[in-house]
């Protein structure tokens, strides 16, 4: 498969429905092209509070309350300033539930004053046609709703009966008031047998975008490794994926994977390509290039879904400190930012190892997603969760099985220890009866307390 001329940084949805890349400078170099690297926060997430209105059981934050030190609306409008000078393309405001925080509206007219696009995502369990009109009138053009499963499924995994319910009006409030309405999709052992009837549903609320990624192992998703996916499902669910993007190619809907779904099957062109017949793949992981991620409290790291004990790289809002770092400082200076702007395959902190060490695809792939490899083993480097890979396992009639051997320590964007077990791949699948029991604790939980 070819090298391409662009580089994506994950892919946005705004970016799916506009059908735009972030493209990089070529120039000619003794008649080949060579890329000119430009880095810079283009596509940046921002958790604006972890204060929730819902305890998710697969919560990688654990939203719930607040932090205790949070950005004001006045230290968040400095850094709307601070990300503009930078030239930030993009900025998805997350929680928790970013509707939360005071300052959310005022936010959003910010960025859109200085040519900034703002997308939220979100549970909307709170957004009505009030809020949703609030919001376009804020600066807001699009919005993607978490939609996890048909109404059993979702409600039982989002642990808030109503959920669906809410979620699937909140798409409709948003269009209503001229927002784009799309939908995003964790899956995993709990939610995977609805993906095409959930299909159907989005299709008739009017979606114009969906991504579909899998669920990690990270927060409260790892106190529950019965629902996460073992490695040998995305044999059956990376054709689906795909087979559902075509299908939804057809009713003018944009079916895009998230950056932990795929790497080198069969179907890895149509996953990644946003037009039919292109040849996009998968080119590694993006963060701390292009991608930057920013915690309620100020902590800066590359990527939103990185583990912030390993990879926060500076904070916008630290009491011991009488000057703070900018966030350009944080952006240019900081190694747990940079890490993946210089890596190779045999840099000895996050280079390949295990299965990714020896793989064809090791050098342009990298071991896929960053945070999907941490959540796992506690580094990066060796990723089960790789279509390609668990297709050679079963040539080989063995299969992978991943088995908690650690809990994670309860705290948001945390991690378990887990071993990788080789298994004959007709192996009984041991998985709880009942569906309850997917999303069954299997450490002791931290409270949740509902914001507000």
């Amino acid at each position: 498969m070819p090298y391409p001329r662009w580089s994506t940084a994950c892919t946005s949805q705004s970016e799916m429905t506009n059908r735009r890349r972030i493209e990089l400078p070529i120039v000619e170099a003794n008649g080949h092209h060579r890329v000119v690297h430009d880095y810079r926060p283009a596509y940046v997430v921002w958790e604006l509070t972890l204060r929730c209105d819902q305890p998710c059981t697969h919560c990688g934050s654990r939203a719930g309350d607040a932090r205790p030190s949070e950005l004001s609306t006045a230290e968040a409008l400095r850094v709307v300033a601070e990300l503009a000078e930078m030239r930030a393309r993009e900025v998805v405001l997350i929680g928790g539930e970013a509707y939360l925080h005071p300052g959310f509206l005022e936010v959003i007219a910010a960025l859109s004053a200085r040519g900034v696009s703002v997308i939220t995502t979100t549970g909307g369990r709170g957004i009505d046609a009030t809020l949703a009109r609030a919001m376009a009138k804020a600066g807001l053009r699009r919005a993607s709703v978490s939609i996890d499963g048909l109404e059993a499924t979702h409600d039982l995994m989002r642990a808030a009966r109503g959920s669906f319910a809410s979620a699937s009006a909140a798409i409709r409030h948003l269009a209503d008031a001229g927002i784009v309405a799309m939908a995003n999709t964790n899956v995993n052992r709990l939610n995977e047998q609805d993906l095409e009837p959930l299909y159907e549903h989005l299709a008739r609320l009017g979606i114009k975008s969906w991504q579909v990624q899998l669920t990690t192992p990270l927060g409260r998703a790892a106190d529950r490794p019965d629902m996460v996916l073992q490695p040998w499902d995305l044999l059956s669910i990376v054709p689906r994926v795909a087979a559902l993007k075509e299908r939804a190619r057809k009713d003018g809907i944009l079916v895009m994977p998230g950056n932990n779904l795929g790497y080198f099957g069969p179907e890895e062109a149509t996953l990644r390509s946003l037009r039919e017949g292109d040849a996009e793949h998968w080119v590694g992981c993006q963060a701390g290039k292009y991608v930057m991620g920013i915690e309620s409290d100020g902590a800066v790291k590359g990527c939103p879904s990185l583990q912030t004990a390993s990879y926060v790289g500076g904070t916008l809002k630290d009491p011991s400190r009488t000057t703070q770092k900018t966030l350009k400082e944080i952006w240019e200076t900081a190694p747990e930012l940079a890490f993946t702007r210089e890596r190779t395959k045999d840099d000895p902190k996050t280079g390949l190892w295990g299965y990714c060490a020896s793989c064809d695809f090791g050098e342009v792939c990298l071991g896929g997603c960053t945070f999907t490899a941490h959540a796992f083993f506690g580094r990066p480097g060796n990723n089960p969760y790789c279509h390609y890979r668990a297709r050679v396992m079963k040539e080989r009639g063995v299969r992978e099985r991943i088995v908690l051997r650690e809990s994670a320590p309860g705290t948001p964007f945390d991690h378990a220890q887990f071993d990788l077990v080789e298994e004959p791949f007709d192996a009984p699948d041991e998985r709880p009866a009942r569906r309850i029991d997917l999303v069954r604790l299997r450490r002791k939980p931290r409270p949740f307390a509902k914001g507000g």
